[in-house]
């Protein structure tokens, strides 16, 4: 019986130190195993980036896969749809008011909803693999092969951000732009 209960006290303290090595913004998920269990991931764990589920969309140039992880999308930049230092910069640089750029905001953000959001996707990385800000750098895909960082640029919800060495497909970019641009397509209407 004083067995049992050592055990246990083990396995609830054994819980809670594993809840402590988790940082503040990630959380404990259950994840399917395969064989009909549920598992509980502890520690570093390596996921399939070439088969992951967007559980949401933040913005129209951010996402947030089914483990958590966030994805910035690279080459692109969309209209800031909350409230942040970038926004007041976006205005003061652009001339325009905070609310018409959230404005815009909102609708790169239903397009890129629309076009991702729960669905399976796959990411490639450039040169560098995280931004300042801990988030995954990505050019992403649907199963269907459409390029999503292409996608919202060329149907004209986003403008170019090309921040080297992430370059690899800068002149793609360009090259949709300037057409979205000339056709006024998206944001360009």
């Amino acid at each position: 019986m004083k067995m049992a209960k050592q055990c246990i006290v083990a396995g609830i303290l054994l819980f809670f130190c594993a809840v402590v090595c988790f940082s503040a913004d990630e959380s404990i998920k259950l994840y399917p195993s395969g064989n009909g269990k549920w598992s509980i991931p502890f520690g570093k764990r390596s996921y399939d980036y070439t088969n992951i589920r967007v559980a949401r969309v933040v913005d129209g140039d951010t996402l947030k896969l089914e483990n958590g992880e966030r994805v910035r999308l690279i080459g692109i930049d969309t209209p800031e749809l909350h409230e942040s230092q970038k926004l007041y910069r976006d205005s003061q640089r652009s001339g325009q008011d905070a609310g018409t750029i959230q404005a815009l905001g909102k609708r790169a953000y239903a397009f890129t909803k629309s076009l991702v959001e729960d669905k399976f996707v796959a990411l490639e990385f450039d040169v560098e693999r995280h931004d300042k800000y801990g988030r995954l750098l990505a050019y992403v895909y649907l199963k269907d092969g459409t390029f999503v960082n292409a996608e919202i640029v060329k149907q004209g919800y986003a403008n170019l951000m090309t921040i080297p060495p992430n370059v690899r497909y800068a002149d793609l970019f360009k090259q949709l732009y300037k057409e979205a641009r000339e056709q006024n397509r998206g944001l360009w209407k």
